[in-house]
């Protein structure tokens, strides 16, 4: 593919992180927790996603630490550990946000409270950031 098609994939998973984030502040300003968080996970996975189809490669699996740890130019994202340290906290949000089988005897609306929906909307933000600079400076057109 074209560097400008690899691009233009990127940013259009760029774009659908950000709507994923502006979705998840919705939720968090409803008090509506547990799918803040989900969705903050969301954002910066397809974020981490972006990185990937700009250099014309095909991201696989869900976990944003694992995305971020097998990237192949990860030497060139600045302070590496800290992506990895975005990428664990929302990795935490990915399956027990939605499914009550996922947690003892409660549901994640029960478990999920406003701190985790904060946590979750600033890594997802930072994490996108990051991505929106990597790209800038990385994969100009």
């Amino acid at each position: 593919m074209s560097q400008s098609k690899n691009r233009y994939q990127a940013e259009r998973w760029l774009l659908t992180a950000e709507e994923d984030l502006r979705a998840a502040q919705v939720l968090f300003e409803s008090n509506i927790y547990a799918q803040a968080c989900f969705l903050a996970q969301q954002s910066g996975e397809k974020a981490v996603k972006a990185l990937w189809y700009a250099c014309d490669l095909d991201p696989r699996g869900h976990s944003i630490q694992r995305l971020l740890a097998d990237f192949p130019r990860r030497a060139e994202l600045s302070d590496a550990e800290t992506w990895l340290e975005l990428g664990a906290l929302l990795d935490k949000f990915y399956i027990p946000t939605r499914y009550p089988n996922g947690l003892p005897d409660l549901t994640p609306g029960q478990v999920y409270g406003r701190d985790d929906a904060q946590r979750g909307l600033n890594a997802a933000g930072d994490l996108l950031s990051r991505c929106r600079s990597w790209l800038e400076t990385h994969c100009a057109v």
